[in-house]
């Protein structure tokens, strides 16, 4: 006699330890006794998330996307998760609201920065809907970027630790998109400091477009600085062009990007509540 299959609708439970499964079990009971009230009483439910996406031609963006969408769906189990694309890929973003009608919903940008895209693109497709919107601060800098970062190039072969000598002849190229909005290269300087006071060694960013150094710039003064042993810590949320393109210019390691990692979910989840507690986030 086998055994029932499990519901469509709920993911299978990995048994890896108990306290894993203790916490999958007390995550998806918060998530569900969010909807009551001390009183008994059905909540609201809360605004809808909606995961703002660039779009890109590499069909692997798409699937870290969406890998990363059912993470935070893990997390926060009864949140109503929705995914929409500036460009390039389907839903974009205008046809995702439109789908949500007159439901409220908070936009997180999946953008490492300021730029125009947070500033003009986003906030006017949901200016532009009839869904009752508000639009999130982008994921950096932030902290939990820094530990997404560190644990990339752990998995690429970072060494867990150094002695002085190593650490004097190494460091890190925190190889970024790049944009004309000043604001955008300040976020990225700003996340090379959190990442270098977890690493312990010089990092320095570079663009693969619109701002400078390059890749092989930043790579080119390290060495003068005597750097050789130099990793290049792919600061892109996905696959794709740009990202392939700079870890192809890595002279030793260059790690995967941010991708679907716990700590990439959690600071979409954070955006997704501090929107909610700030007066200070745009709302269409």
């Amino acid at each position: 006699m086998t055994a029932p299959n499990p519901p469509r609708d709920e993911p299978l439970i990995p048994l890896d330890s108990t306290a894993q499964l203790m916490n999958d079990i007390s995550s998806r009971l918060a998530g569900r006794l969010r909807l009551v009230s001390p009183t008994g009483r059905r909540r609201p439910a809360p605004p809808a998330l909606v995961l703002v996406a660039h779009g890109s031609r590499d069909p692997r963006a798409l699937d870290t996307v969406r890998a990363l969408t059912d993470r935070v769906g893990q997390l926060r189990p009864g949140l109503a998760l929705h995914l929409g694309h500036i460009e390039l890929n389907e839903p974009l973003l205008p046809d995702t609201l439109a789908a949500l009608g007159h439901t409220p919903a908070v936009l997180v940008p999946l953008l490492l920065g300021r730029g125009y895209h947070v500033k003009q693109d986003i906030p006017e497709m949901a200016a532009a809907s009839p869904a009752r919107t508000r639009v999130a601060a982008p994921l950096g800098p932030h902290p939990l970027l820094a530990q997404a970062l560190h644990a990339r190039l752990t998995e690429s072969g970072w060494p867990p630790a150094m002695d002085g000598t190593t650490r004097r002849t190494s460091a890190v190229v925190l190889a970024a998109a790049g944009s004309r909005d000043p604001d955008s290269a300040t976020d990225t300087h700003r996340t090379a400091r959190l990442l270098a006071t977890r690493l312990g060694v010089e990092v320095v960013p570079a663009f693969a477009s619109a701002a400078g150094p390059t890749v092989p710039e930043a790579l080119h003064t390290l060495a003068a600085r005597g750097r050789h042993r130099v990793a290049v810590a792919s600061y892109f949320t996905a696959p794709g062009r740009f990202a392939t393109q700079c870890a192809d210019q890595a002279p030793w390691i260059a790690s995967a990007p941010l991708g679907a990692h716990e700590a990439m979910a959690r600071l979409i989840l954070h955006r997704y509540d501090q929107s909610l507690t700030t007066r200070s986030t745009a709302a269409a």
